[in-house]
């Protein structure tokens, strides 16, 4: 039976997207991953592929601000803001077996449809882990540079533990990178 939720259809158009892209999520692909039928995905968006995959980016925007920019801009103690973004990051990407789907939007050619919808998912993601750092003591531009290079390697993590479909890359990838943002 399909779902009617909206949420959970945005999650599996969020799975399609992830397995084939923008360019390679058909409708009838789209269609079967959330069960409806080509006139009801029109009826949920009028707008067609486009307007389904940015709110399938909009849902994740959201979900990383809840979860992972807000804890780090608000949590009392920017070490544990900071070990909470791991353990989040960990667990939205599965460990390791999810890939980004921002990040396959920003490697593909749909970046021209989305490209300020990729910015400002990376954009959030380095300022609230730079805020936080600040907060630790880094000065602005060193908290800048490591909030940078952090995304960075979660992001490179994602593609080595998917590249050699092992998910201890990303594990040991997303211990060691916190390591280093928290020693003083």
């Amino acid at each position: 039976m399909a779902s009617t939720d909206r949420a959970d259809i945005l999650a599996s158009l969020a799975e399609v997207f992830r397995a084939h892209g923008y360019e390679g999520a058909t409708l009838a692909l789209i269609s079967e991953a959330a069960g409806l039928g080509k006139g009801s995905l029109y009826n949920f968006f009028p707008g067609g592929k486009e307007q389904m995959a940015n709110e399938v980016l909009a849902s994740i925007d959201r979900w990383f601000v809840d979860h992972i920019y807000t804890p780090l801009r608000k949590s009392p103690d920017p070490v544990k803001g900071i070990a909470a973004m791991y353990e989040a990051t960990d667990a939205y990407f599965r460990s390791g077996q999810r890939v980004c789907l921002v990040g396959v939007v920003a490697l593909c050619a749909s970046r021209d449809l989305f490209g300020e919808k990729v910015k400002v998912y990376f954009v959030g993601w380095v300022d609230a882990l730079a805020a936080a750092l600040r907060r630790f003591g880094n000065e602005r531009g060193a908290a800048r540079r490591k909030a940078e290079h952090a995304v960075l390697e979660i992001q490179g993590a994602l593609v080595i533990a998917r590249a050699f479909d092992d998910p201890k890359f990303f594990a040991r990838a997303l211990k060691e990178s916190e390591r280093r943002l928290v020693e003083k």
